[in-house]
This record gives structure tokens, sequence and C-alpha cells, in this order.
């Protein structure tokens, strides 16, 4: 168990962080998927569900922390970074300025989700991918993909404690790809053993499991 479990994808050495974001020392890149800020003003004004509306601010601070110790040039955004384009708009004044301190001095890359399928208003780059070196980023997996890093399935598995299981939040990567688990505070997971991420994953695949440290199992399966 550690903060951070290092491996390989085409080259590149990644390190999936306890906190649930990749960071790519060589390239000084941080990626983070799913933050779904603004999910409780969306369900509010979708359903009439009230959720505590501090899932927003806890996101951002959590994604703060990694930011002040990784000092990253680059920040990518997996996609499903609002949970719609209106949600966009629901931060107030302090958790748009938190937001806008951490894009200051570095290049921010806002990759298109299902839930946030167009630009929104905070600054940066909004593409429907990004490529850097051997990798490519997205937001959902391409069954004939290599050297991908996507997100969208908030994938989870568990881990034996005892008579018990937790289940955390995890990354799943083999040799051709890499899945983030979701960031958000109020976002739900799939399990591993979903017959979707399984057929997305090539066999020795390995899940990460998040949380206050990395454990690292084979991808769990039913």
């Amino acid at each position: 168990m550690s903060d951070g479990h290092v491996f390989s994808l085409f080259g590149a050495e990644l390190t999936a962080r306890a906190s649930g974001v990749l960071w790519w020392a060589h390239r000084r890149v941080l990626c983070v998927s799913d933050l779904h800020l603004g999910k409780s003003d969306r369900m509010v004004r979708r359903s009439g569900v009230m959720a505590p509306p501090y899932d927003t601010a806890d996101t951002l601070f959590r994604l703060q922390n990694e930011i002040e110790a990784l000092a990253p040039q680059i920040v990518i955004c997996l996609g499903d970074s609002f949970d719609d384009l209106q949600a966009s708009d629901s931060l107030d004044t302090a958790e748009s300025a938190c937001l806008y301190r951490m894009q200051a001095g570095r290049q921010w890359i806002w990759i298109e989700g299902n839930h946030d399928p167009g630009p929104v208003e905070f600054s940066g780059a909004h593409l429907a991918e990004y490529s850097d070196g051997p990798l490519v980023f997205r937001h959902i997996a391409k069954a004939e993909a290599e050297a991908e890093i996507s997100g969208h399935y908030h994938p989870k598995a568990a881990v034996p404690v005892g008579r018990r299981h937790i289940t955390r939040p995890c990354f799943l990567y083999d040799q051709h790809r890499v899945i983030l688990p979701a960031f958000g505070t109020y976002t739900g997971g799939l399990r591993s053993d979903a017959t979707v991420l399984w057929d997305l994953m090539r066999p020795g695949a390995v899940a990460v499991l998040t949380g206050e440290t990395c454990n690292v199992l084979p991808m769990p399966r039913g």
C-alpha cells in the first residue's frame, strides 16, 4: 500500500495516486476525470431532490490539494467536469475563484464529456480529445484504441478486510489503456466486473483502489 502506484503505458511512466488523479511526472501532467461539479444543483433543477450543496467545494478542495502538491504544468480534465452545461454557471463566487486560481499559470484542458458536451465559461482549451506524446486522452474509451487514457465509467472495486469487503473507486489499467475513477464527491461507481469494463480491459488488467492509500490487485471479476 502507498500514496501512489507507478506503472508504464507505451513508455510513459504514470502514477495512479491515492486521491484518484493520474500523474505523468516527466511531462508534469495531472489528469483527473468526472469532477461532476454542480451535481447537487442539477439534482434540484431536474428532480427536486435536495442534497447538501457542498459537493463542488469539496471536489475543488481535494483537487487544489493535488495541484499544490504536484505543481503541474498541464491539467487535463477528462470530461463530465460539470454535471451539465448549466451547472457550470452554478458555482458561487468562492468556488469560481478557487477554480481560476488553480488554472492560473498552467495549461488547462477541458475534454468534452457526455454530461458537458460543449465549452463552458471557464478559461482553458475545450477539446473532444487531446494527444501528448504516445498518449491520447478522451472521455469514453474506444475498444480498438491503444495508449488511451479515459474516464466515464466511474470504476470501483472491493478489497477484503477480515470478513467484509471495502469498496473504493479505482483505476483500471492494462497494456493498452487506463480508465480513471470519478473524482467528484457525489459520483457513484460501476463495479469493475461489469460486462462493459471487462470487455474493454485485456487479460492481466489491474485495479488500483483509491483512498488514504492505494491498494493494487488483479482486476476483480464477479
